[in-house]
């Protein structure tokens, strides 16, 4: 049987760093020397990002290998998380699929669309509630109004920034996050 062919495609994506103190021509060079010759270092806000354009045969693929291509620098750098919120306004899901705001209101209120747009995540007693990206981009696609390579995107961040997260947690107190996974579990 004929192996499936991949294509590799280019990926931009935002990896945000901790670890890194400074930037300076050390930690710039290790990150380039470990692979990470595809992405700009910068720093916003205190918060140090490499911005990527990886090719990879999935945004999966290319996220995974750049974090660990972080990792092999050994500058102390850790990844903190994909700079792409899973937590969306009315206004970004707008402006993730291109279309006007009133008309996700219109989903949103079962106006206008199948009817079933996904529930907020949070602030629902607030004007701005947010909606969970994946949720919301499963709703879109089902409906025909997203491609599938934009919800395998959304949930695949989404579980690679539920991960690190939770890794960062643990670092922060391993004690309760196993209290916390075994109790749930």
């Amino acid at each position: 049987m004929a192996k499936k062919a991949t294509c590799d495609r280019e990926h931009d994506f935002v990896l945000v760093l901790t670890g890194v103190p400074e930037l300076d021509s050390r930690v710039e060079d290790a990150l380039f020397e470990a692979g990470c010759d595809d992405a700009t270092l910068s720093v916003r806000c205190g918060r140090t990002f490499l911005t990527f354009s990886r090719t990879a045969a999935t945004l999966k693929d290319a996220i995974l290998s750049a974090i660990r291509d972080v990792k092999k620098a050994d500058i102390g750098a850790d990844v903190l998380r994909v700079d792409d919120c899973n937590l969306v306004t009315q206004a970004d899901i707008a402006r993730r699929i291109r279309r006007p705001r009133q008309q996700i209101h219109q989903y949103i209120t079962g106006e206008r669309g199948p009817g079933g747009f996904p529930a907020p995540a949070c602030h629902l007693c607030d004007e701005s509630p947010l909606w969970y990206w994946c949720e919301v981009a499963s709703w879109l696609w089902q409906n025909d109004m997203i491609k599938e390579e934009v919800l395998r995107a959304a949930e695949q961040v989404s579980i690679i920034n539920a991960v690190l997260e939770l890794r960062n947690q643990r670092q922060v107190d391993p004690q309760l996050a196993d209290e916390v996974l075994h109790s749930i579990s």
